[in-house]
């Protein structure tokens, strides 16, 4: 079994834009409407591979029905070039229907195991608590019993759907584990204060989640532009460059309406290169 290491790169101050899942049928361009992002005639299997000639990372929303078999984890590997990384949402089991406790240790266990196959490619695993999961003073208790268990070798960041945990107690919880507050544009928490959210974390690296309204039901082109909303958050990942070295940050089609689109949106506006579905038309597999 491979070892899992933190993802490190050897120049300073990444940004690691990508989206969430690269699996939708939308995204691919029909034999008169090129220009979606996958070409048309794009299969499902090939997708990933394809979609790895665009973005370097990737956030895996399918991890948060069930842990992954051996064989689905390591075609991720084999069909993805040796910088390319993966961002793993733990299970729901954990987060939604344990609510962190009783049995959630065993099930992390597995989970990560299964993770570690990952080895170099393995960024982050998000975990993504729902607006149920209140801060109370149990809830609160059950976060404190579940962060020992969690891997120390291992990234980990905390999605929070409750204004009530962005306090000073919890960050400072969250940081005696070195886990990351996630950043996270939505309906939850309001987006100033979310921006903000940082200011109290020591992890080395930052995890920011561009989500949206979940009322849109096509997913091929931008229809709701953030453009005010991503300058903004922009230049919070800017700054927070300049403390730590490395960022992943993921867009939902529910942001705008295709995240390809706001991912080389936002890429742009840190400067980097994108790759534009034309692109992706001719170009062979790179590996």
């Amino acid at each position: 079994m491979p070892q899992a290491k933190t993802h490190k790169q050897t120049n300073a101050n990444r940004v690691h834009v990508g989206c969430q899942g690269w699996n939708y049928n939308d995204w691919v361009s029909g034999p008169a409407s090129g220009g979606i992002f996958y070409p048309h005639g794009t299969l499902r299997a090939e997708m990933l591979e394809v979609y790895a000639r665009a973005f370097e990372t990737v956030e895996v929303d399918s991890t948060f029905y069930a842990i992954p078999s051996a064989t689905t984890v390591d075609g991720w590997m084999k069909r993805t070039p040796p910088p390319f990384t993966f961002s793993l949402k733990l299970p729901q089991e954990i987060t939604h229907e344990r609510g962190l406790r009783e049995g959630s240790a065993r099930v992390l266990a597995e989970f990560c195991e299964r993770a570690m196959r990952l080895s170099t490619k393995l960024a982050v695993i998000l975990i993504q608590l729902p607006p149920q999961f209140s801060a109370t003073a149990e809830n609160f208790r059950a976060l404190s019993e579940f962060l020992p268990h969690l891997p120390r070798d291992l990234r980990f960041s905390i999605e929070f759907r409750d204004n009530g945990w962005i306090e000073e107690r919890v960050m400072n919880l969250l940081s005696s584990y070195t886990v990351a507050p996630t950043l996270v544009e939505g309906q939850w928490i309001e987006s100033e204060r979310m921006r903000k959210v940082f200011d109290q974390s020591v992890a080395d690296f930052a995890y920011v989640r561009f989500m949206g309204a979940r009322n849109l039901v096509r997913f091929d082109v931008v229809q709701r532009p953030q453009d005010q909303n991503l300058q903004a958050w922009s230049e919070t990942i800017k700054q927070l460059q300049k403390r730590v070295p490395n960022i992943y940050v993921y867009f939902s089609n529910y942001y705008e309406g295709h995240a390809p689109a706001g991912a080389n949106r936002l890429k742009r506006l840190l400067g980097q290169p994108t790759v534009e579905a034309a692109a992706l038309e001719d170009q062979p597999s790179l590996f």
